[in-house]
């Protein structure tokens, strides 16, 4: 197993564990080995956690093990899932399809990983998810692509945490087209994911009387993206951007650079700055501009219960970064999802009964049976409902704007904006 130190835990068995009785003091009153007695066999539940730890994704990765850790903590403090401890089980996929394959496959045979879990990147679920299939392994994604739900993947690939791009951009395009403009110039990575971005808003905008008028894909590896800016067409009323990696603080930077004071009006994907200050210098342009979040990086007036109880659990301020570090800013508009599937997947073992591998069909048709879950700890995004035939949730959508380096969240998109026709039914398929 891969130990990888550069996060908040170091994720081998000796530290999971070690966390695990280290919180047993303020769970309750019971002693942490009593707590799991009544459980059919002491052996942990394992979960294989595909972390982004290097390659473009690595700041998702290190929010998404920091996210896992914390929920997995909260859950072997309540006593496990079914009266056993939860192991995360952590390798670097490198964000590469080929290595995400392979991870999938040492899930399933060096460690006896129960499940696996967590991937981000479209391109990683969509190299790793056939593995998983002949593996028969269940396969929860945190992922945003349409893949699993366009029926391309298999029935052992399940999204239950977070919503898809087509769901999302639907959800976006009413307020674009009302509120910013109709003629719309998109820049967006290319490859699967920002290829849904490319093809869902294409239609939801022309749904609504609007026009992308000019498509701007641009390499996940790209440095620099000055000569991008300059194919933007003059009668362009609004820049859609969704970027991702290591480079989208100067992304940002370098589109202000471009425009001045006199640019269209921009809506953008928070993946573009997700894990950037706001405050960072360059970003001044970004006022009054728009975004996409999937849950609320600053804690808003309204904050609930819900929302205070899941940044308290990981170590997050208000602003959306960590407590102990305020340059240290989270991937909040996305982690959420992997905190939920942790929920998920407790909720559908204890229904399913599952005792080990010989459950896993028990466990996927668990979960397919599930429809919704209400807002609360356990779900703090938001209320959720569940398409067991496409294997793919939806939940509510955020629109923000920035003020004083600030997200304020403006509309709150009702999950039904964007829902779709299912395109497959995986319970008709065969495991």
């Amino acid at each position: 197993m891969t130990d990888i130190k550069t996060g908040p835990a170091n994720p081998s068995r000796r530290t999971a564990i070690k966390t695990l009785a280290g919180a047993g003091a303020a769970a309750a009153s019971l002693p942490l080995w009593a707590r799991y007695t009544h459980a059919q066999t002491a052996e942990p539940i394992r979960i294989g956690f595909q972390m982004h730890a290097t390659g473009i994704g690595s700041a998702y990765g290190r929010w998404y093990d920091r996210t896992t850790q914390a929920a997995a903590r909260l859950i072997n403090e309540a006593g496990g899932i079914n009266g056993r401890p939860v192991e995360i089980i952590t390798e670097d996929d490198g964000t590469d399809p080929k290595r995400g394959a392979e991870v999938v496959e040492k899930f399933a045979n060096q460690h006896k990983c129960d499940i696996a879990y967590g991937t981000l990147f479209s391109h990683v679920v969509i190299g790793s998810a056939p593995r998983a299939g002949e593996l028969k392994l269940p396969y929860f994604v945190v992922s945003e692509g349409h893949h699993v739900a366009s029926g391309m993947l298999n029935r052992w690939t399940v999204q239950p945490g977070i919503t898809d791009v087509k769901s999302q951009v639907k959800s976006m395009a009413p307020f674009v087209a009302e509120n910013l403009g109709k003629k719309v110039t998109m820049i967006f990575p290319d490859y699967a994911f920002g290829h849904d971005h490319r093809d869902f808003f294409s239609e939801a905008i022309a749904e609504q009387g609007g026009e992308v008028i000019a498509k701007l894909a641009i390499p996940p590896s790209e440095t620099s993206f000055t000569k991008y800016f300059a194919k933007i067409p003059r009668e362009t009323e609004v820049i859609y951007h969704v970027m991702v990696g290591p480079a989208v603080l100067t992304f940002v930077k370098e589109m202000g650079e471009f425009f001045g004071p006199s640019r269209p009006q921009i809506f953008g994907f928070i993946d573009s700055l997700e894990a950037v200050d706001l405050a960072s210098p360059g970003l001044e342009f970004l006022e009054g501009t728009y975004f996409w979040e999937g849950m609320p990086r600053y804690a808003q007036p309204d904050q609930t219960e819900f929302d205070k109880h899941y940044r308290e659990a990981i170590g997050i301020d208000e602003n959306g970064a960590s407590v102990n570090d305020p340059k240290d800013v989270s991937t909040y508009a996305h982690m959420f999802g992997c905190w939920e599937t942790l929920y998920v997947i407790k909720a559908g073992m204890e229904a399913a009964g599952y005792a080990g591998p010989q459950d896993r069909q028990k466990l996927i048709e668990a979960v397919e049976a599930m429809t919704e879950w209400p807002e609360s700890n356990e779900h703090p995004q938001g209320p959720k409902l569940f398409n067991g035939k496409t294997h793919q949730v939806f939940g509510p959508q955020y629109i923000s704007v920035v003020e004083n380096s600030r997200l304020k969240v403006v509309q709150t998109a009702a999950m039904e904006t964007g829902f779709y026709p299912d395109e497959v039914d995986y319970t008709t398929q065969s495991f």
